[in-house]
């Protein structure tokens, strides 16, 4: 089977090897175990691998570049339309050449790849919408879009949509699925963690606005105001590190505050390990794998009730659903804090149902899938 990846996820090449961001490159190999020919038609650019990067491990690989975009602005709009003509010609030439089309959405690639697909009703298709699906939530018109296209029967044929979460009427070819970082190999024993001593909080995320990491800090900054011994980890880098930083020397918070970077997923791992909660005070996820991570190995989720979120939480029984007000959910902290025995059951219900959805798992419901859709 030649399985094709339409996707906005930036590429770079060293080594003969295909390189992009880890957890969706690890995911993509779990596909790739299962075709004979990998196709990945994605933006690429010239640069180096980085800490958060890993590469594709299929050895019958084939890379089609294309010109990255948006319409966020008038210039950029105007650019776009120039590409357009080509950029359709290439996803239409891929998806012909293909016997599976897979869409990752959503994205600018997805979004155009949505369109495209439609001009081949009788293609093998599968899309992976790795957003927010409820249909409730407020999200970018394109987002909408991508959304009403897949999941009407009329335009979108012989297709599974993989969405996070159960939502009222889903259509047919909407399927709820997950996604897995660790493997059944990894379940070491779970330590029970004491809240006598520091606490220690860790973020894993990019550093912008949508991922609310100053709220993360100005949450510390309370608790430890309030007489709370506590610290915070971030790990990740993005285009709000400098104010935050900034930040924390303007209110003294360096002591609390601990910026870490980009780093390896053993670093992560240990980061995890190491902590008490993890906190994610994200505005739209659509399965926030710093929250399962995190669960995985033993730390009670701090998360605001986003997507599928209060889902994982068990609506307040594996961890602490925010409500955004920082006296709230500091006073919800805190009463954790003081009842060992409440946080001791919030942990071992948060790490036994995240273990659920291991990459074990995950391999055979992919296999499922696309022995499926043969």
């Amino acid at each position: 089977m030649k399985f094709t990846i339409f996707t906005h996820v930036l590429h770079s090449k060293e080594d003969n090897l295909y390189n992009a961001y880890a957890p969706y490159v690890r995911e993509m190999n779990v596909w790739g175990e299962n075709v004979d020919e990998l196709v990945v038609v994605a933006p690429f650019f010239l640069g180096d691998k980085t800490a958060i990067d890993c590469s594709y491990t299929h050895k019958n690989i084939e890379f089609i570049s294309v010109s990255n975009f948006d319409i966020l602005f008038v210039k950029s709009i105007l650019n776009t339309i120039l590409k357009l003509p080509v950029l359709i010609w290439i996803l239409f030439k891929a998806m012909k050449a293909t016997d599976h089309i897979h869409l990752r959405c959503p994205g600018n690639i997805g979004l155009l790849a949505c369109l495209v697909q439609i001009l081949f009703p009788k293609k093998i298709k599968t899309a992976k919408y790795a957003g927010n699906w409820d249909p409730q939530s407020k999200q970018p018109w394109t987002y909408q879009l991508q959304k009403w296209i897949l999941s009407n029967a009329f335009l979108t044929r012989n297709m599974q949509v993989l969405v996070y979460g159960e939502w009222e009427e889903m259509t047919q070819n909407i399927k709820p699925f997950f996604t897995a970082t660790y493997k059944e190999a990894d379940k070491t024993p779970i330590v029970l963690k004491e809240l006598k001593s520091t606490i220690k909080i860790i973020f894993v995320g990019t550093l912008v606005k949508g991922k609310n990491p100053l709220y993360a800090i100005q949450l510390v900054a309370l608790l430890s105001k309030r007489g709370v011994a506590v610290s915070l980890r971030m790990f990740g880098e993005g285009i709000e590190r400098k104010e935050l930083e900034r930040y924390v020397l303007e209110k003294e918070l360096e002591s609390l505050i601990h910026f870490e970077g980009n780093q390896s997923k053993e670093r992560v791992q240990k980061g995890y390990q190491e902590s008490h909660f993890v906190l994610l005070a994200s505005e739209s996820e659509g399965w926030p794998k710093a929250i399962a991570e995190g669960m995985f190995w033993g730390c009670v989720p701090l998360a605001t009730s986003v997507s599928c979120v209060p889902f994982m939480l068990d609506y307040g029984n594996r961890g602490i659903l925010l409500e955004m007000d920082l006296e709230k959910d500091a006073n919800q902290l805190m009463g954790l804090i003081k009842n060992q025995k409440d946080y001791d059951d919030k942990q071992i219900k948060a790490t036994a149902w995240s273990r659920n959805y291991t990459l074990d798992v995950f391999e055979r419901e992919i296999k499922k899938l696309l022995k499926n859709t043969d």
